[in-house]
């Protein structure tokens, strides 16, 4: 059986500042991402399965992704739960989330590694991450580093 990599590319768009930064994040602004989700195993051969000769199926990959990050994220403002800003300010907003880290590429990247894990079926494992904040700046998560 052969090792696959297998890579689905996603985008949403979201806004964020962060919490005691002392430069210009540290006022609400946003990004169109680009989130690219690498997974790794042996392909599917010699069974019965609809699966047959899949890592997994795409569409399985997507469903999983869509509701885990891409639904709650897209068009969301996401802020550090440590700021000073009154909840209420959600009651407001169907897309407002406050996380217990400061919501930064690298962080949101360890945190949707957490969230894809979690979800993924027996045979696949996450390989990498791949988010890209603007045209010129990108964070990965590798799971050998991790």
């Amino acid at each position: 059986m052969s090792v696959i990599r297998l890579t689905k590319e996603f985008h949403f768009d979201m806004a964020h500042a962060l919490l005691g930064y002392e430069g210009k994040c540290k006022n609400i602004h946003g990004h169109s991402y680009e989130l690219k989700v690498t997974l790794i195993g042996k392909v599917k051969n010699g069974t019965l399965d609809s699966d047959e000769g899949m890592l997994i199926d795409f569409g399985v990959l997507k469903e999983i992704v869509s509701r885990k990050i891409i639904k709650p994220f897209d068009h969301a403002l996401v802020l550090n739960d440590r700021m000073d800003i009154d909840h209420k300010l959600g009651e407001g907003f169907e897309q407002l989330f406050f996380v217990p880290f400061q919501p930064t590429c690298e962080n949101l990247l360890a945190h949707f590694a957490e969230l894809i894990i979690s979800e993924l079926p027996d045979g696949c494992r996450l390989h990498h991450l791949f988010l890209r904040e603007t045209a010129t700046s990108y964070a990965e998560w590798w799971a050998e580093d991790n």
